[in-house]
């Protein structure tokens, strides 16, 4: 696995820093975005900036949602609004998240990883 497939996967901390940080629980659900009967049940964590960009495997990236939710994210015709909802919920998380430091950036991420952030 290259350094920036390796970079764009949630690592096991990273995975219980989202599922903490989301109370276990889809963050679309908790908004009540389009319920339907399938909403809810198994969770999945989503990517903000996607793995094909090169999006980070970070918490700031990622957040929870039911299988449900994801699908309608990824594939659906409300995929803007969602993912307006999305970083409108990683920026209420983190107030300094901007979205230019989700994507791997192979100088940046050496850097990270000689001082021990990446």
């Amino acid at each position: 696995m290259g350094k920036r497939s390796r970079a764009c996967e949630f690592s096991a901390a990273e995975r219980r820093k989202i599922h903490e940080r989301d109370h276990e629980a889809c963050i679309f659900c908790r908004l009540g975005y389009r319920p339907s009967s399938e909403a809810g049940g198994a969770l999945q964590i989503m990517h903000y900036a996607g793995r094909s960009q090169g999006g980070l495997g970070i918490a700031e990236n990622g957040a929870l949602g039911c299988v449900y939710h994801h699908q309608m994210m990824d594939n659906g015709f409300y995929h803007d609004e969602m993912h307006t909802l999305f970083r409108e919920y990683l920026k209420s998380c983190y107030p300094d998240w901007e979205e230019s430091r989700l994507v791997y950036d192979k100088w940046r991420w050496i850097e990270e990883v000689k001082h021990g952030r990446g």
